[in-house]
């Protein structure tokens, strides 16, 4: 395995940003976007990387974006379709894809089939996920009657804000919210009866969207990955606990059991959390492309 990526140069390029995860560079009129194998967690960028990391969430992402027939951002994912400077560039294999340029919609599509993460947080102080009031009694990590549109908002710190669907159509119209809330639970929907059939439960994922110049509204960033999704496996699903998962929780729960204050600088990844998070998203992949990757 080769070592962890963690920034790429390619100095003939223009590069646009370099984000926690991707660098992004200027392609024409389109964009380049790296996932490299830097990792974030509480909002910071967390040492060591994990070798390939970058890898297996480009290639789930592409495994998604053609599973669904929606429109989405990718013009090409094969190193030999990109423009030069880029095509020259062997560490971009398998981790980078040529996109369109979109106007992102500054909310993020979460949609929760499960009881996790900060919506357990909120419901056992308010007994309402993003102002969707629940049924008493309900437990963690206990299925949903139905899923739930829960989106969010960035603050200018970049940390993810819950907000009401009321506060989405603030920002950004009924129609568009509307539009967006239909398409995020359908997605969410059907992947997750497709993962159901892999023995994997996907518990919550987010979405991003963006605009074209005709208007449309483009499915864009990443798809269904261990970064944007919890998964667990359906054979250990037990409500009412923590679950085993395969997505970047299992590095969450490293960090909140020590005496880490969540502020910067983080505390250095120890060999067996890098090895462990590899074999989690490892097995995200395989179950749900059944098939293996090449790191």
């Amino acid at each position: 395995m080769k070592p962890a990526l963690l920034t790429t140069t390619i100095e003939e390029g223009e590069l646009l940003s370099r984000g926690k995860v991707r660098d992004i560079y200027l392609a024409g009129e389109a964009l380049i976007l790296v996932a490299t194998d830097r990792v974030s967690a509480f909002d910071c960028v967390l040492k060591p990387g994990i070798p390939g990391r970058g890898i297996i969430l480009t290639q789930l992402s592409n495994f998604w974006f053609r599973y669904f027939d929606l429109p989405n951002h990718l013009l090409a994912t094969d190193l030999e379709d990109f423009p030069e400077p880029y095509r020259s560039h062997e560490e971009l294999r398998g981790r980078a894809v040529l996109v369109k340029r979109l106007r992102p919609i500054d909310v993020e599509c979460v949609v929760r089939g499960y009881l996790s993460g900060s919506g357990w947080k909120e419901y056992r102080k308010t007994g309402e996920v993003c102002g969707i009031p629940l049924a008493p009694g309900l437990v963690e990590s206990e299925k949903l009657p139905v899923p739930i549109f829960t989106p969010a908002a960035k603050n200018r710190d970049g940390h993810d804000e819950n907000i009401s669907f009321e506060r989405m159509v603030e920002i950004t119209g009924p129609e568009i919210a509307e539009k967006l809330r239909e398409l995020s639970l359908d997605i969410y929907s059907r992947a997750a009866a497709y993962a159901a059939q892999q023995g994997i439960i996907i518990a919550d994922t987010k979405f991003e969207f963006g605009m074209d110049d005709d208007g449309q509204i483009v499915w864009m960033d990443e798809a269904l990955t261990p970064d944007s999704s919890r998964f667990w496996p359906s054979d250990s699903y037990e409500a009412g606990r923590p679950q085993a998962s395969w997505d970047k929780q299992f590095i969450r729960d490293w960090l909140s059991a020590g005496d880490w204050n969540h502020e910067p600088p983080a505390p250095e990844l120890p060999g067996h959390i890098v090895q462990g998070t590899l074999e989690r998203y490892l097995e995200a992949y395989r179950g749900i492309t059944n098939e293996d990757i090449s790191l």
